[in-house]
Order: structure tokens, then sequence, then C-alpha cells
């Protein structure tokens, strides 16, 4: 079993969020397209960085308090 986010990273790959996440690969772009997920790609590899992904989850903590 892989860890869920890598501790050395600063920004990691939409297949590192959909295993923390436990979401599919189109739910994690859709999250990116509305803007819900903010990345950036370097070369061909979309990017999310780790501040952005912790700022995601926390919003969805304060949501469903």
């Amino acid at each position: 079993m892989r860890p869920a986010l890598p501790t050395t990273h600063q920004a990691v790959m939409v297949p590192e969020v959909m295993h923390a996440l436990r979401l599919s690969r189109s739910k994690v772009y859709d999250l990116i397209r509305s803007g819900a997920l903010p990345s950036y790609t370097e070369g061909r590899t979309r990017r999310i960085p780790l501040d952005a992904l912790n700022t995601y989850m926390r919003n969805k903590l304060e949501e469903a308090a």
C-alpha cells in the first residue's frame, strides 16, 4: 500500500490526489476545472500544490461541520 501523500514534495500529481482523496481521475479533474483545487502544468504533468490540497480538505471539513 502506498502512503497517501509524499512528505518531501511541495506539489503532487493527479494520481496521488486520487489516492489521497479516494476519488476518480475525472472527479479530480472536475475539481481542477471548477477552481476548487488549484493546479499548474509542468511539461505535460498537472501538479497540485500541497497547500492547495490541504486548503481544499480543510474547507470540506468546515462545510461538513
